[in-house]
Parts: C-alpha cells; structure tokens; sequence
C-alpha cells in the first residue's frame, strides 16, 4: 500500500518534471535522482531562499562552497573511514538489507534479552521470514575514488559523506579572507 502511493507520487513528478530516475533508459538506479525543468529551478529556489535567509541576511555568517572530494587525510582524521562502516546483512527471501546491529537491538528490545543463536533468531520484518540473513558484511558508506590516470594508493579520495569537513579544513582560510573572528558561521548547501 504505501509502496503504491511512493509510486504514484513519483510517477507524478515523472511527469510533471520534477525528477527523473537517474540512468532509466538502461534500467535505472534505484539510489539515484536527476532533477528535471521543474525540480531545478523549485531545488535553485529553495537554495536561493535558504542562502538569503541563512548567509546574506546576516552579518556574522558568510558563505563556502567545498569541493565534493576531498584528500584520504582529511577523512582519516575525522575518524570518517573507520567509522562510516556498517555491519549489512540480507534477507534471502525478500532481500531487504539491514545492519545486524540494529537487528539485534531491536530484538533485545523486544525480548529484553539477546538473541542466542544470533541472527537465526531474528524474524525479517519486511517479508516474514525467520532467521534466513546472509552473513554480515562491512559497508562503508564513503565513496572512493581515484584522481589521475594511474590507480595507485597516492591517488585515492573520497567523495564527501557530509558538508562540514570542507567548512572544517577551510576555517583558517575562510576566516582571514573574510576578516571574521570567533564567533561566525559559514553557510555552505551540499551537492
């Protein structure tokens, strides 16, 4: 029922060109959006009015626009690469992921006790199927890549999980070009 009205809303702005699901004439990816003629210009207005509001319309906060990657260092110092990983488990059956910790969290929660035979005694929630999960596998949720052409380990960087580290490793810059001193804010929207 509530995967009908998800459909229908986004059939909706399919056709009023709001979104576009991103790559769908070869099959499309279920994680990833394009905006269309109307939802840029709504997304642009909703930035603009938000920037107005949060950057220009003050005197203590001045505005950054970060890079989307940025150098391993900085993600290795704010403890992002060893803590952006997620124990993931799989129904078979229905093949909904979860993170196992949540799963026995919300066991114990219910049972108050943990689960003896660990996964076995989860029941999946979304189809029914009781204790039926792949083995837990590490997910991490920063996206590596590669600058250059050559793949080596000097060239690896992640794309930004969050905003903050490029208003964190441009602070000092950020404050004496802007002739700023504590306190101020640095606005900055994410891409």
């Amino acid at each position: 029922m509530a995967t009908d009205r998800v459909e229908a809303v986004v059939n909706l702005c399919k056709r009023r060109g709001f979104i576009f699901q991103s790559s769908e004439i070869y099959g499309g990816t279920r994680s990833a959006w394009d905006y269309g003629p109307n939802g840029v210009e709504l997304k642009d207005n909703i930035r603009r009015q938000w920037w107005q509001h949060m950057v220009r319309g003050r005197d203590d906060v001045v505005g950054l626009d970060s890079s989307i990657i940025l150098a391993p260092q900085v993600w290795e110092a704010s403890g992002h690469v060893n803590a952006f990983v997620d124990p993931l488990t799989e129904c078979k059956k229905c093949h909904k992921r979860w993170r196992a910790d949540q799963l026995i969290e919300a066991y114990q929660d219910k049972h108050g006790k943990e689960p003896v035979n660990g996964l076995a005694d989860i029941t999946c929630t979304n189809c029914g199927t009781k204790g039926d999960f792949t083995e837990p596998r590490d997910f991490n949720g920063m996206l590596r890549t590669t600058i250059g052409v050559v793949e080596d380990a000097g060239a690896v960087h992640y794309l930004r999980p969050e905003t903050a580290q490029g208003i964190f490793v441009n602070y000092l810059n950020v404050m004496t070009s802007a002739r700023k001193k504590p306190p101020f804010g640095i606005g900055q929207t994410g891409k």
